[in-house]
C-alpha cells in the first residue's frame, strides 16, 4: 500500500535528502523534452556523475551533484559554502547540458516546459500541450506542478510542488 510518505518521497528528487549538500545549496532545474528511456538515464546520470566530479570555478572543485528525476527532470546543486558557482562555470553546465543534448537527440535547455503530478508520476510538457491538458481538465487548478524555479535544496525541499492556483505558472494560463 502506498502511503503519503512515499508519495511525498517520489515527488521530490534524491538531491533533496542528500547530507552533503547543504540546505543553502544553489540549484538548477532543467526539463527534458521527452522521457529518456532506460539506457539514456543511465547514461545521462553517468555523464552528470563526471561532470559534477569535475566541475570547477576558477579551478576550485565544487561541492556538486546532478541527477536525473523521473526519466525527465535534471537536477545539478552546488554547495557553495566550499567554492561559488560563478558565471564561467554555469556556462560551463549549460555548454555540458547543450553537448548531452546533442549526443542523446533530447533539449534539455527549453524554459517553456512545465513539470506536473499525474497519478504520482511527474509529467512534462510544452507550454502548448499544457494550455491543452488545462483546457481539457486534464490538468486543474488544483493539480501539482513543480516549481522549476525553485533556487536551493531548502526550497527544493519546502516550495517544490505547488498546487497550479498557488504557483507562478498561473500567470501564464487562464485558470477558471
Amino acid at each position: 500500500m502506498t502511503t503519503a510518505t512515499d508519495i511525498a518521497q517520489n515527488l521530490l528528487p534524491r538531491i533533496a535528502f542528500d547530507p552533503a549538500l547543504g540546505p543553502d545549496s544553489r540549484l538548477w532545474i532543467f526539463l527534458a523534452e521527452r522521457p529518456l528511456d532506460s539506457t539514456e538515464t543511465a547514461e545521462v546520470q553517468a555523464a552528470l556523475d563526471v561532470f559534477t566530479r569535475q566541475w570547477t570555478a576558477h579551478n576550485q572543485a565544487l561541492l556538486a551533484r546532478g541527477e536525473v528525476f523521473q526519466n525527465q527532470i535534471i537536477v545539478l546543486a552546488v554547495d557553495e559554502s566550499q567554492a561559488d558557482a560563478t558565471g564561467c562555470s554555469i556556462d560551463k553546465s549549460v555548454h555540458f547540458l547543450e553537448t548531452l543534448g546533442a549526443q542523446t537527440g533530447v533539449d534539455f535547455l527549453e524554459k517553456m516546459r512545465f513539470a506536473w503530478l499525474d497519478n504520482e508520476q511527474w509529467k512534462v510538457s510544452s507550454r502548448q500541450e499544457f494550455a491543452q491538458f488545462l483546457q481539457e481538465g486534464r490538468i486543474t487548478p488544483q493539480t501539482l506542478v513543480a516549481n522549476t524555479l525553485v533556487a536551493t535544496k531548502s526550497d527544493l525541499a519546502h516550495k517544490w510542488a505547488t498546487p497550479l492556483e498557488q504557483s507562478w505558472h498561473r500567470r501564464l494560463f487562464s485558470l477558471s
